[in-house]
């Protein structure tokens, strides 16, 4: 999954931290058993070097059948004295073992190679808490999506209607290679709302999620650039399962920031990566702002939802002032 490289480091720290904890707190716990009992570290040392012995009499040669059996009879024995001395101390082997929050991995992150669900999970709990950090993820979900705003049975409404099915629909298939979608539309008709409320079910799924104004890609594109900042920033508008764009045509012109989500967009394009663009600019806006090859990818490539009605924020202020 493309997800943020801080996204993924942080999961992955998370882990290291359980790992460590787990076999930090068994020494702990071996150390203490040892202090109390001196004999269990000698027959645990000896049930070490009789292994070894095993398999140097195999390596040496001679009566490696008749060695065999010796050590083994000597390591049953040995086995049996430290069971019996833990025991005695009321503990069992499983006391003194690491006890990782995932067994199946160890807190490793991985099983023969293959991402383990825990660290899957670690990933998409991460970037939610990242997210929310400093957007109200939780607030903007599909289901307190109102259309209470829009008049029933009028051109908004109607239109509204479908353009929350829609988004609901792209959310709910969402795969790796979904199609990309701009949001158009005046300031204050819910394209925020409802492209946080994909990005909730999205990272729900299990999907890399990179959210954020154009303003907020601008400037840090910009600080990179003269080095104020380290490398990162196109990585993560590139490499991300779904990247949302929100408010394009609201950042500071600069042409080197124009070039750079051209190449974004396209380099998301080519690789069947969707994308998610609200803007307030038309089509024609779009072209005299980036471009022709800007407006052109995104008028032949994503699918446009219209955003109608008055400022909904307009709205709910009149009403909390009327209450």
């Amino acid at each position: 999954m493309g997800y943020d490289k801080k996204v993924s480091d942080a999961a992955r720290a998370e882990l290291e931290r359980r790992r460590l904890l787990a076999e930090t707190t068994a020494s702990a716990n071996q150390e203490r058993f040892f202090a109390q009992c001196p004999r269990a570290r000698e027959v645990r040392s000896q049930m070490a070097s009789n292994a070894a012995g095993a398999a140097k009499a195999v390596v040496l040669g001679g009566s490696v059948r008749e060695e065999l059996e010796k050590r083994k009879a000597k390591g049953l024995a040995l086995s049996r004295e430290y069971e019996e001395l833990l025991a005695s101390a009321g503990l069992s082997r499983e006391d003194l073992e690491p006890r990782y929050a995932c067994p199946d991995c160890k807190d490793t992150g991985y099983v023969n190679g293959r991402m383990c669900q825990c660290l899957k999970q670690l990933r998409r709990a991460e970037a939610y808490q990242q997210l929310s950090s400093d957007l109200p993820l939780e607030k903007c979900r599909f289901d307190n999506f109102l259309l209470d705003y829009y008049q029933p049975g009028s051109r908004a409404y109607t239109q509204m209607e479908g353009v929350l099915r829609a988004c609901r629909k792209f959310a709910q298939n969402f795969r790796a290679d979904s199609p990309s979608i701009l949001f158009k539309g005046g300031t204050g008709l819910g394209k925020t709302h409802l492209s946080l409320a994909i990005a909730n079910v999205v990272i729900e799924k299990g999907f890399g999620v990179v959210y954020g104004s154009t303003q907020s890609f601008a400037v840090a594109l910009e600080r990179e650039r003269f080095g104020r900042e380290g490398a990162g920033t196109f990585q993560q508008l590139t490499g991300c399962d779904l990247l949302i764009l929100d408010d394009l045509g609201a950042e500071f012109p600069s042409q080197y920031v124009n070039a750079m989500l051209y190449d974004a967009v396209n380099a998301r394009m080519l690789g069947d990566r969707p994308t998610v663009i609200s803007t307030n600019l038309s089509m024609k806006e779009l072209e005299d702002r980036y471009g022709e090859r800007f407006a052109s990818r995104v008028a032949g490539y994503y699918g446009k939802l219209e955003f109608h009605g008055a400022d909904v924020r307009v709205q709910q202020q009149r009403r909390r002032m009327g209450q």
